[in-house]
């Protein structure tokens, strides 16, 4: 090739100089932000793939907070509860000491009647007072709403959880076999012919009855209520004395009366045992789960307990009522499919127990259940109560572990596998990178130093013409 002024050598060095500057600039680029695409003409298609990782993510992680507020807005109520357990159990503790009135002095049960009247505002006081981010939990304000409800047939109706999308679910009891309570009909029929013991079993434990001889059959009916806290059995006597009848303050096959003569007159007062039957109910065709009277029903996402009145089971008719609205709902994953509603009902002192037997309120000093009045009752009602609360902390925990804490783990399993794929497309291999910027610093110093070499042809033609 001859020698020229235009230095075709140059040219082509200067756009080989440019091409390795732009893709060391790019290197630079890449290695500086950490990520391998930064602007749509680095992998339009992986740009894309990026794009909709990155959405699912930000709806994943926003699930995972939101999950984060429900576990501690759960673990609020369910310490709450725990405290107003430790509370009932208290107060059933000190019901059962004052039922043995013979034993305590005046003083002592009116000092018992003191503390569970603290205790009874301390419980209303926690319900009260339950609250997370302004919002209270265990005053009612949660719970799912119903309607239509005949207290006549039923009472005490607490919905557990209810369709997040449906609003309103019409439920229709019947009751096709009546529940029963334990019952010994002619235990005893005339006193002991000498000095006995007897000992009673029922549902809340054993008490040893001692029964002097010659005693009627109303005193031994006496004697053996005095310990109906500790027992649950119940005996009354007709007014000849003729006839002693033992039977169990609840209906249902978990009460029972057993009665086991321990020393004395076997031949009138023999060992004998009786158990009582649930109620047989149906809703919405469905057989139902039943406890004596309470019954507890669950079926395409409503859950609801409730109790029969007495009346009712007897009749063994048919009933209905509507969950409508209301409740605390979450949204459990990344869309409104996900939501779910459970119920939290109010926790005041005026509805733990139930319709039938009283509630807890009942038991403070003046009232229909006080100690002073009726200590029986009062350990029945707290009893009732307790377990009440149980039941629903029980709701409230299964919940908060099967769904809300699940939940938690399928979403941090999830977001794990976004982030991986997310860093397989987008994230920079340094690595590489580092190798290739490297071998662009070693092109382009090459291309700067050719390019000087190129200059000297321009200088041979001025030398040509001196």
């Amino acid at each position: 090739m001859g020698i020229t002024i235009t230095n075709t050598n140059t040219l082509t060095l200067l756009n080989t100089l440019n091409r390795t500057s732009a893709l060391q600039s790019d290197s630079l680029t890449r290695l500086a932000t950490g990520s391998r695409i930064n602007k749509g003409a680095d992998d339009p298609a992986g740009l894309i793939a990026l794009r909709s990782l990155e959405t699912e993510l930000t709806a994943v992680d926003s699930a995972i907070s939101s999950n984060s507020r429900t576990n501690a807005i759960l673990g609020v109520a369910d310490a709450a509860l725990n405290e107003v357990s430790s509370l009932l159990s208290e107060i059933q503790e000190l019901a059962q000491k004052s039922s043995n009135a013979s034993g305590l002095s005046a003083d002592e049960i009116a000092a018992n009647q003191s503390q569970i009247d603290n205790a009874i505002e301390s419980i209303d006081r926690i319900v009260r007072t339950t609250a997370f981010n302004g919002k209270k939990l265990l005053d009612g304000t949660q719970g799912i709403n119903v309607s239509g409800v005949s207290a006549s047939n039923i009472t005490d109706v607490k919905v557990f959880s209810r369709s997040s999308s449906s609003t309103s679910t019409s439920l229709s009891i019947s009751v096709t076999t009546a529940a029963t309570k334990a019952s010994i009909s002619g235990y005893a029929t005339t006193s002991a012919s000498s000095n006995t013991s007897i000992s009673i079993q029922g549902k809340l434990g054993t008490a040893v009855i001692d029964i002097s001889a010659g005693d009627n059959l109303s005193a031994v009916a006496s004697k053996i209520n005095a310990a109906t806290a500790q027992t649950g059995v119940v005996a009354s006597a007709n007014s000849g004395n003729t006839n002693l009848s033992l039977n169990s303050q609840e209906y249902g096959t978990s009460s029972f009366v057993r009665v086991s003569t321990l020393s004395g007159d076997t031949t009138n007062y023999t060992s004998q045992n009786a158990t009582g039957t649930n109620a047989a109910v149906t809703v919405n065709g469905q057989t139902a789960a039943v406890d004596g009277l309470n019954v507890s029903f669950a079926s395409n996402g409503v859950s609801v307990s409730f109790r029969l009145t007495n009346t009712f089971n007897q009749a063994t008719g048919s009933t209905s009522f509507t969950v409508t609205d209301g409740g605390a709902t979450f949204q459990l994953g990344t869309d409104s499919s996900t939501r779910a509603t459970i119920g939290i009902d109010g926790m005041f002192t005026q509805q733990l127990g139930n319709a039938s037997d009283g509630y807890l309120s009942s038991l403070k000093s003046g009232n229909s259940n006080s100690l002073i009045t009726n200590p029986n009752q009062a350990a029945l009602i707290a009893s009732q109560a307790k377990a009440q609360l149980a039941k629903l902390q029980g709701r409230v925990g299964g919940f908060q572990k099967f769904q809300v804490q699940t939940a938690l783990n399928s979403l941090s399993a999830n977001k794990k596998g976004l982030e991986d794929a997310r860093s397989i497309i987008a994230d920079v291999d340094y690595a590489t990178e580092s190798a290739e910027l490297n071998r662009q610093n070693v092109l382009l110093q090459s291309s700067i130093s050719l390019l000087g070499v190129a200059n000297q042809q321009s200088a041979q033609i001025l030398s040509l013409l001196r």
